[in-house]
């Protein structure tokens, strides 16, 4: 499994790019090859982070690229300007046995 964690700051309203990219980015990710899970949360004071989970490098950078056309297309009203970038394999995955 391989992950992109892209951390915007700055961000004139977190709340606002999370809603709009439910729809739009949700679509470039489910009709991306690999795509496990999506995840955006708010780290108060305008930074916001997605989670991207892929199941290979390949995959997660063709989709990743995309989404970055997409956010610098469509999203510029709302300031998110060019995202500090984490992307590597998991070497661990927790979860919940209920």
């Amino acid at each position: 499994m391989y992950m992109v964690i892209r951390k915007y700051t700055k961000v004139r309203s977190v709340a606002d790019a999370a809603r709009r990219a439910r729809s739009s980015i949700g679509h470039i990710l489910r009709e991306s090859q690999g795509f496990k899970s999506y995840y955006v949360l708010d780290g108060g004071e305008g930074v916001g982070v997605a989670v991207m989970i892929f199941e290979d490098r390949e995959s997660a950078n063709e989709a990743n690229k995309k989404v970055l056309e997409f956010v610098q297309a469509s999203l510029h009203d709302l300031h998110l300007r060019d995202p500090e970038i984490v992307a590597g394999e998991m070497l661990v995955n927790i979860q919940s046995d209920q």
